[in-house]
């Protein structure tokens, strides 16, 4: 019971800062604007709390997924000075971004302090070389400092990462710091096989461990038929558990003969051949120094490990958008609500605030009707037009991405739910 109640403590107070902070930064930036503030609401449904200040009702209500500021003359019409639609629109505009770019920043502050306070940075000074791998044998050795690739100035390890993923293992010219000289060496990475089914599972053992809770587009699995929510029950003769059963089978297929996996799908088990592809990565060979885990130090890391949070996170959208992410794939407050639940160190809980409040800022600056996105394209219609939209047509319009956020959000929740079962 207790157990309980600090993981629904943990749920509410993320979702509840996060949607609070998001409608304070409408509710501030209209203050500034002049724009009267009718309601500041956390949740949505009955009301559990309510205040009236001087000019705004501030007030809590009982299902803590949502929120919204009331904005005199945003909805209707209003002869008020003070209203909404009566503000320039650049200040509209300002007043609409607002919530969005507050989650970001937000985002972006507590992910660069968690990053400073972790530390346990990797520098780009190498320690040692693997036998048999491409920086061993073009004459890279220990104490080298790697400055830049094809003239690339490197920052961070994971500057390299890129651009060794992204080098289809063409020859690089890598510039290194030896003592007092700089010297230049080519090479060609090491190009190393794996082999993959694009199955991913859930990490924990259990029962419902051998689950599938997501695959990859385009991979095998999703050619071959598997789906989310099927439990593999065998592969060949051996009994699965859990994800490192599966790496095991598929590594020990040294002759890439098919694999027959046993999936339960409902209340039929069924059986699906595959071949698991092949990826290629490429790699120097070196492990790198612990950078020194000064506050200086530290910060200089994680201005670079923010940056690739953001982009990350972008990239995620972006692979949504080109279909090479489903819609399956997607978490709703469900989901969100079971990976709050697992978190078991501050760090983590930390980290997944920071998370959930970038995407949530990214998500709500998308052009879709009801979207604060969607209400800043209006607004940037009607800048260009010089002609404001009518009032039925708006509602028209934000009638409809309504009714579609619901349908999302309803095949979301089912998905959610699925994968928890």
């Amino acid at each position: 019971m207790i157990n309980f109640i600090i993981i629904a403590l943990k749920v509410i107070f993320l979702l509840g800062f996060l949607i609070f902070i998001h409608e304070g930064g409408h509710f501030i930036v209209a203050k500034l604007c002049k724009v009267k503030v009718n309601e500041f609401a956390i949740g949505f449904g009955p009301t559990i709390w309510k205040k009236q200040g001087k000019e705004t009702k501030y007030a809590l209500r009982l299902i803590p997924l949502g929120g919204f500021v009331n904005l005199e003359g945003e909805v209707g019409t209003s002869e008020s000075k003070n209203s909404f639609t009566n503000a320039s629109i650049h200040k509209r505009m300002a007043i609409i971004l607002a919530g969005g770019i507050v989650n970001i920043l937000f985002a972006i502050i507590v992910y660069f302090i968690l990053s400073v306070s972790i530390g346990n940075n990797i520098s780009l000074v190498v320690d040692q070389t693997i036998e048999g791998y491409s920086a061993k044998q073009s004459g890279i050795i220990e104490g080298d400092k790697i400055l830049k690739i094809n003239d690339k100035k490197i920052k961070v390890k994971s500057d390299i990462d890129k651009i060794l993923n992204s080098s289809n293992g063409e020859n690089l010219k890598l510039t290194i710091q030896r003592g007092n000289e700089q010297k230049e060496i080519n090479l060609s990475p090491t190009k190393q096989e794996h082999k993959s089914t694009g199955i991913y599972l859930k990490s924990d053992k259990g029962e419902n461990a051998n689950k599938i809770i997501a695959i990859e587009k385009k991979s095998i699995a999703e050619k071959q038929g598997l789906k989310a929510n099927d439990k593999i029950i065998k592969i060949n003769d051996k009994q699965i558990y859990s994800m490192q059963d599966i790496v095991n089978e598929v590594n020990s297929n040294e002759n890439d003969e098919k694999l027959v996996f046993t999936v339960k799908r409902g209340n039929e088990n069924i059986q699906i051949e595959l071949i698991p592809d092949k990826i290629y990565t490429y790699l120097l060979g070196v492990q790198f120094k612990k950078a020194p885990n000064k506050i200086t130090t530290n910060m200089y890391y994680a201005i670079f490990e923010t940056r690739d949070f953001l982009a990350s996170s972008i990239d995620s959208l972006k692979m949504l958008f080109t279909g090479n992410v489903g819609l399956d794939q997607m978490m709703g407050p469900v989901g969100i609500s079971e990976t709050i639940a697992n978190t078991k160190v501050i760090q983590d809980f930390i980290y997944l605030l920071a998370l959930i409040s970038l995407s949530l800022g990214i998500t709500n600056l998308l052009p879709f009707p009801m979207l604060d996105g969607g209400k800043f394209v209006l607004l940037l219609v009607e800048l260009i037009t010089r002609k404001r939209i009518k009032p039925e047509v708006q509602v028209k319009i934000e009638l409809l991405g309504m009714a579609l956020l619901i349908m999302l959000s309803i095949y979301v929740t089912y998905n959610d739910i699925l994968r928890i079962i």
